[in-house]
């Protein structure tokens, strides 16, 4: 069994990098050189701040209006999460999170089949 360890590149690191990369190096020899992707290597170029490290996780808002929620539950009862997210302009397990703070459930419809009607 093969365990990764998922570490932030040392500042140090990212500016002999890019400092190679801008004095002529190429970025395939900087990958070999550095032992580092060239996808990382890429996102450190276009990122506004490289040398920033940014914690993995949720970037936007996390907090939602349950009283503008409960609404838009009743007056949209059959619109999906994703719609309900980008709307409140969150993610989807945010309003299956507060969804379920507030007891609302999704109701399926039964489908009737030649089977089930006897």
């Amino acid at each position: 069994m093969l365990l990764f360890m998922i570490m932030a590149y040392s500042t140090d690191l990212r500016k002999r990098v890019l400092d190679f990369i801008n004095d002529g190096g190429s970025k395939a020899a900087a990958e070999r050189i550095f032992c580092v992707s060239r996808r990382t290597i890429y996102n450190w170029l276009e990122a506004e701040d490289p040398f920033a490290l940014q914690k993995p996780g949720p970037k936007g808002p996390r907090h939602i209006d349950y009283d503008a929620l409960e609404q838009h539950v009743s007056d949209f009862p059959d619109s999906p999460l994703a719609e309900r997210a980008k709307h409140f302009g969150v993610s989807t397990y945010c309003i299956f999170y507060a969804l379920s703070k507030l007891n609302i459930t999704r109701k399926k419809k039964r489908k009737l089949t030649k089977n089930s009607v006897r």
